[in-house]
C-alpha cells in the first residue's frame, strides 16, 4: 500500500518575532486540488475539525466551493469565519480559489 501525504504545506515567514522561523503567524495551506473529488468535502471538514481556537488553514480549491461552504456552515455554525483570500484566480490556468478558514470557537 503506497502512502500519499496530505496536500498541506506549511508558510514560513521567516520574521515573525520568535526567530525560531516555523512561521507561527502564517496559516497553512491545503491544495484541495490533489484530492480526489470522492473524499474531498470529507477531508476539508476534517481538516478544519483539527483546527485550534485561534488558528485557520486556507483551502487551495479547484473552483469557487460554494457546496464546501454550506457543508462547512452547517457543521461548525458560527464557531468557524470563512473569508475569501483569493476568489479571482485563473480558473482556466489552475490557480484555484483561496478561502480561509478561522475557527473562533471549540
Amino acid at each position: 500500500m503506497s502512502r500519499t501525504p496530505l496536500p498541506l504545506t506549511e508558510t514560513s515567514s521567516p520574521d515573525h518575532g520568535c526567530g525560531c522561523g516555523c512561521g507561527h503567524d502564517e496559516l497553512p495551506v491545503l491544495d484541495a486540488r490533489v484530492i480526489p473529488g470522492a473524499i474531498r468535502h470529507g477531508a476539508i471538514l476534517g481538516a478544519i475539525s483539527q483546527v485550534r481556537p485561534g488558528s485557520g488553514l486556507v483551502l487551495l480549491a479547484p473552483h469557487d466551493p460554494l457546496p464546501l461552504l454550506q457543508q462547512v456552515r452547517e457543521a461548525y455554525g458560527d464557531t468557524v469565519d470563512i473569508g475569501y483570500v483569493d476568489r479571482d484566480g485563473d480558473l482556466a490556468g489552475g490557480d484555484g480559489v483561496r478561502v480561509r478558514f478561522t475557527k473562533v470557537a471549540a
